[in-house]
């Protein structure tokens, strides 16, 4: 009766993911993608990301190793040839992905489609008919508005600069702008944070924001909390930045990192009678379908939580519920996270005051300290770990750090919290010394209310 099973619309992390496996489950599986496969993570965001972080902390190792003994030896940064290794492992994960697809038996299609009906898809001119339907589509970023906007990038823009830019302002205070701005910072451009809230990373806890902005402001970036651009203006090869408050600024690139929407446009989502929330979202029930029983919808374009670990998840709730063995979940209230700004966040559970606002009875631990490498560095930076657990039940609702490889330590603390782990059971494990995890095992006595 249908050309196909599913026809997933989107070749990211849960698009791949759903299709990958409802082909091997059995199902007759087709994808579209019009651009790179691997979405936002693969090509404009976690892995390239990552890479360039990677790079941009080499500078404050060779600092460092001065303080153990080693003479500094001149260094210079090659943008260029770091952008060319980037892009090399980019392409060879777009083959990694198409090739684990074909593998798998689904039919891959190059082209952007869109919908027809709840169960015709069009691609190219061709339309194919497929029992379900899988919305895979990821974000797009957002751009603030003022005069001059054009005169801005974006994340997806950064990541393919033909120059490093000399000076720059990255516009935000979320992950996504810690991240580039520690990433420019780091391979040495002038670079200034600017915010509009009190605080960095407000989703979350709000320790964690408040001593990251002071680690990040040690490390010499330059920060402007409280502040909005009113305008930019481009001036030959430079852009003016006019500031609310009337002063300016002159760089070579201004990045906005204001946030990101769900990527709809041009999907025909209100010819097929699919219901959206007020950004445009796909509204989904808890097996990822919209409102038109026959079209589903999996990762940033349900604007739940925007991570790849989390739309891979989705994907596989869609897949076993059509083709598998139904009753897979995401457990979003435990999703790990790590942002890699320098330092480093690393968050899974209840902040403080999630916890407080649910109504619950919490005792508080907290830590600052100077990890063991920078006794001898000098640089005086510090780590931050924080536990909140449940006074009643003794649960730990949450544990979060800043410091260096945040993301590899909380991926334990993750197992341990999805396990139902209690303050006791932490406080019996015997710690591995000395590292800066095992703080959350020696931690012993909670703050003041």
């Amino acid at each position: 009766m249908y050309d196909f099973d599913l026809f997933t619309i989107g070749g990211g992390s849960g698009g791949v993911r759903a299709s990958r496996f409802a082909a091997n489950f059995g199902a007759k599986v087709a994808i579209a993608e019009g651009g790179k496969f691997g979405g936002t993570c693969v090509n404009v965001g976690c892995i390239p990301k990552k890479l360039m972080s990677m790079a941009a902390h080499y500078h404050e190792d060779f600092s460092d190793s001065v303080g153990f003994g080693w003479e500094r030896a001149a260094s210079a940064f090659d943008w260029a040839r770091l952008i060319g290794a980037k892009d090399k492992e980019i392409a060879r994960l777009n083959g990694l992905y198409a090739a684990g697809l074909t593998k798998a038996g689904a039919t891959v299609i190059e082209g952007w489609a869109k919908l027809v009906d709840p169960h015709t898809v069009e691609v190219n001119g061709k339309r194919h008919t497929a029992k379900n339907i899988l919305i895979a589509t990821g974000g797009t970023p957002s751009r603030a508005s003022m005069p001059g906007a054009e005169h801005a990038i974006t994340s997806d823009d950064f990541f393919h600069l033909s120059a490093q830019p000399k000076r720059a302002v990255v516009y935000g205070g979320g992950y996504i702008a810690v991240e580039l701005a520690s990433i420019l910072h780091g391979l040495g451009t002038d670079t200034t944070l600017v915010y509009r809230g009190e605080r960095l990373v407000k989703e979350f806890d709000a320790d964690l924001g408040r001593h990251l902005a002071q680690e990040m402001a040690r490390k010499g970036l330059k920060m402007r909390l409280k502040t909005t651009i009113a305008q930019i203006a481009h001036n030959g090869e430079e852009k003016v930045v006019t500031y609310a408050d009337g002063s300016e600024q002159s760089v070579d690139c201004v990045l906005f990192a204001t946030g990101r929407a769900p990527n709809v446009q041009g999907l025909g989502l209100g010819e097929a009678g699919v219901a959206q929330a007020a950004n445009g979202a796909i509204i989904v029930d808890e097996v990822h379908r919209s409102s038109v029983p026959s079209i589903f919808a999996v990762g940033d374009v349900i604007d739940r939580i925007a991570l790849t670990p989390v739309a891979t998840s989705e994907g596989m709730v869609v897949a076993e519920y059509l083709f598998g063995k139904p009753g897979r979940t995401t457990n979003y209230p435990l999703v790990p996270t790590a942002v890699f700004s320098h330092p480093n966040i690393g968050s899974v559970g209840l902040s403080e005051e999630q916890a407080r606002a649910s109504g619950a009875t919490v005792r508080v631990f907290r830590s600052t300290f100077t990890p063991l490498r920078h006794t001898l560095t000098g640089t005086g930076e510090k780590a931050l770990m924080k536990l909140i657990v449940d006074a009643q039940s003794d649960r730990v609702l949450g544990a979060h750090l800043v410091g260096a490889d945040a993301g590899e330590i909380i991926q334990g603390f993750a197992v341990a919290l999805t396990c139902g782990a209690t303050k006791a059971q932490f406080d019996a494990t015997i710690g591995v010394h000395p590292t800066m995890a095992e703080e959350f095992v020696t931690m012993r006595e909670p703050v003041a209310a």
